[in-house]
């Protein structure tokens, strides 16, 4: 697949961009709202644009989810690649390599100067995709690892 396969989502496809989140969670046994909840709150953030999806193909093969933030310490805007997700039917074609490619560079020309992405350990597939894409656990130069650490808040 070749990054213009890869498209920047409106808000009119919050459901399609929800429907494959909901699969996403499923596939890997994590908790999810549901299509009809995440489609909601999808229209709402995509919307006020601190958050922006790609989907790739079409039908959409392929999703992936990028936030946005000031950073003190980068002339310049951070974005967090939030969610990335391919079905697994249509892995190993390029449609994860496509999305990266799109995302750097359009990043690139928008002005984005640090790109940062949370893996679970155990998924190696999306670790090789992103060191095949330039990223690294830690600060160049440095032999420490870098973690996330989260936590959530009750509403």
């Amino acid at each position: 697949m070749e990054s213009s396969d890869v498209r920047w989502a409106t808000v009119a496809e919050a459901a399609i961009i929800a429907a494959l989140l909901h699969d996403f969670n499923l596939e890997f046994d994590a908790d999810s709202p549901g299509p009809a909840v995440l489609t909601s709150r999808l229209q709402r953030v995509l919307a006020t644009a601190p958050m922006a999806a790609l989907l790739a193909g079409d039908p959409a093969a392929g999703v992936a989810l990028v936030t946005y933030r000031p950073n003190l310490w980068h002339d310049g805007t951070t974005a967090m690649l939030e969610e990335l997700y391919v079905v697994p039917a249509r892995r190993g074609q390029g449609i994860g390599s496509a999305m990266m490619a799109r995302i750097l560079t359009d990043s690139l020309a928008a002005g984005v100067r640090l790109i940062e992405i949370g893996v679970d350990e155990p998924d190696v597939d999306a670790q090789r995709l992103y060191t095949r894409h330039g990223f690294t656990t830690g600060e160049p130069g440095s032999p420490d690892r870098a973690f996330l650490y989260w936590r959530e808040l009750p509403s």
